[in-house]
């Protein structure tokens, strides 16, 4: 059972389709008023809600905002079941980020550009966690998201698919502006330290940089992903 406590990801939660809430516990003292509409959301919904003392919510969750969500499990898809969402499809792919804080803000920038799905390692990668949850603000119970033994090959199944392969990594000589992103996409992000894995980035139709014009020599995996994922936005708005 995975628990929620902050409120927007709570209220996004609720407005999702994913049906995985299973009961909240508000606090009996005055909160705040996105409290009143996690109530209606809950009602709406026929989701149980308990009111129960602050006390009784501090030692069930610390730090909580005033109430939390109790979900079932989550259940991954497959990746076929993301490429049956559009005829040109815009997937995510992460080998091995395993960073929590840097996959919840991922899953929240792919979600606001509109990505079809997100494809995560089984090994060497942060789940879905609590954690997750609340850093993506409750964009992770939208987005559909898959896991695979073995990214290299998943890679070659989505290229027979159709698509092309698009890896970020510093210090190509090709830009991120050098792509045509209007085509059905496979964005492929390599890990907080290492980058792309050999067999990743030879799987890769295009491997693409960002300039850096400051002092600082490179960007973490969740900023590089935002200015790839609205170029991609920017180009198919335009088309």
């Amino acid at each position: 059972m995975d628990r929620v406590i902050r409120l927007n990801a709570i209220i996004e939660i609720l407005r999702g389709a994913s049906g995985r809430v299973q009961k909240i516990f508000i606090q009996k003292e005055q909160g705040p008023w996105k409290i009143t509409e996690i109530i209606q959301l809950a009602k709406g919904r026929g989701i149980p809600f308990v009111v129960v003392p602050k006390a009784s919510l501090d030692g069930m969750a610390p730090g909580h905002q005033g109430a939390v969500a109790v979900l079932s499990a989550r259940e991954f898809v497959a990746v076929e079941d993301i490429l049956a969402r559009t005829e040109k499809p815009f997937i995510v792919l992460l080998d091995e980020v395993e960073d929590p804080q840097n996959l919840g803000a991922i899953i929240r920038t792919a979600e606001a550009a509109g990505a079809d799905g997100l494809v995560l390692t089984e090994r060497h990668s942060a789940g879905v966690t609590e954690t997750v949850m609340e850093v993506s603000a409750g964009a992770a119970e939208h987005l559909p998201v898959a896991r695979v033994k073995n990214l290299a090959q998943a890679m070659t199944d989505l290229k027979e698919r159709g698509l092309w392969l698009v890896g970020a990594e510093a210090g190509s000589k090709e830009t991120w502006l050098d792509f045509d992103y209007t085509v059905p996409l496979g964005l492929v992000l390599g890990s907080e330290g290492r980058g792309l894995r050999r067999l990743t980035r030879e799987r890769c139709d295009k491997v693409l940089s960002i300039p850096l014009f400051g002092r600082v020599n490179s960007l973490n995996v969740a900023a590089a992903a935002a200015v790839f994922f609205f170029e991609v936005v920017r180009q198919r708005r335009l088309k």
